[in-house]
């Protein structure tokens, strides 16, 4: 293993702050790019980490992939375990696969005690993303991409880590290669009938662009993500009133804010989930404009400077 690969991922690792007592779970597929934060971590890490594979029951030599990483965590002195779950029939396998993924990885680490769960998301993989959400017309939030620590979806109180974000796939080989190890080549990755997969074919033909420099903008854009989630806590710790389930609202208030603040007060009055998008942008327009709108059981009113809001009882039949 070169030692710049295994200073620059001690740095990487560092910054994510972690006490050393805290042991980190990494989802390692036996793709290239997990097993390079295997060995990496390994190496870096030891006694840190525990390692689970996902066997979705999709491919007939995804147990044989388990069961390759399990004998790599043995040579390493890491902990293993495969994770079988069971996705059926159905449409957008592919969603439902990264959910269920996802369930049984936090399930799996919680019942470990582990402080969090790490994956090998990389500076690839974030191009990708912000390539998808850009053709959804992702605003802020999303197109701050994927974070270095964010909450597992489903999960968010159980840390998700991504220490390879400032790495970039061809890296990734190389690290595995220099290991000696014989990563898996999951040949969904080929199937062009995925969305990412198509994506990450039309990048890979545009060699103009820069996936650091994509990397970089979402940096810019999670510090734009901060600051806007900063000063809105402090507009809706000024103006919310919760006996009273009003709103003051500051004259002139970018909408981006707005929508902050609006989530806020959803949140302190118990929608679950919290919409956002078109719906919640909806539900502020018509606010701004003085009427009367309702949105996740949650009725408002604007009324100049002051909003007020009220929950609706849930409509019973019959």
């Amino acid at each position: 293993m070169p030692e710049a690969a295994l200073t620059r991922f001690a740095g990487d690792w560092a910054a994510l702050n972690l006490p050393e007592t805290d042991r980190v779970g990494l989802a390692v597929s036996g793709g290239p790019d997990s097993c390079a934060l295997l060995v990496l971590a390994a190496a870096h890490a030891p006694g840190q980490i525990a390692v689970a594979t996902v066997d979705h029951g999709l491919r007939a030599q995804a147990a044989d992939e388990a069961r390759a990483v399990a004998a790599l965590c043995a040579d390493l002195c890491v902990p293993h375990h495969t994770l079988r779950i069971d996705l059926g029939g159905g449409s957008a396998i592919q969603a439902r696969a990264r959910a269920a993924r996802y369930a049984a990885l936090a399930g799996w680490a919680r019942g470990q005690g582990l402080a969090a769960l790490a994956t090998a998301h990389h500076m690839d993989d974030q191009a990708e993303t912000l390539t998808m959400r850009l053709n959804r017309g992702a605003g802020v939030r999303g197109l701050a991409g994927m974070r270095a620590r964010a909450g597992v979806a489903g999960d968010p109180a159980l840390p998700l880590l991504r220490p390879l974000l400032g790495w970039r796939r061809a890296e990734l080989a190389d690290v595995v290669a220099a290991a000696g190890v014989v990563a898996a080549d999951d040949p969904s990755n080929q199937d062009t009938r995925f969305e990412r997969v198509r994506v990450r074919f039309g990048l890979a033909g545009a060699a103009w662009l820069d996936p650091a420099g994509w990397a970089a903008s979402a940096q810019h854009l999670a510090q734009a993500d901060a600051a806007l989630d900063w000063a809105a806590q402090r507009l809706f710790a000024q103006g919310w009133d919760d006996q009273q389930g009003r709103l003051a609202v500051p004259d002139g208030m970018p909408q981006a804010l707005a929508l902050r603040v609006l989530e806020l007060v959803l949140q302190a009055m118990g929608a679950t989930p919290v919409p956002r998008g078109a719906e919640l942008a909806r539900w502020h327009a018509a606010l701004a404009a003085g009427q009367v709108a309702t949105l996740a059981g949650l009725r408002g009113e604007g009324k100049g400077a002051t909003w007020h809001f009220l929950r609706v009882p849930p409509h019973r039949a019959g």
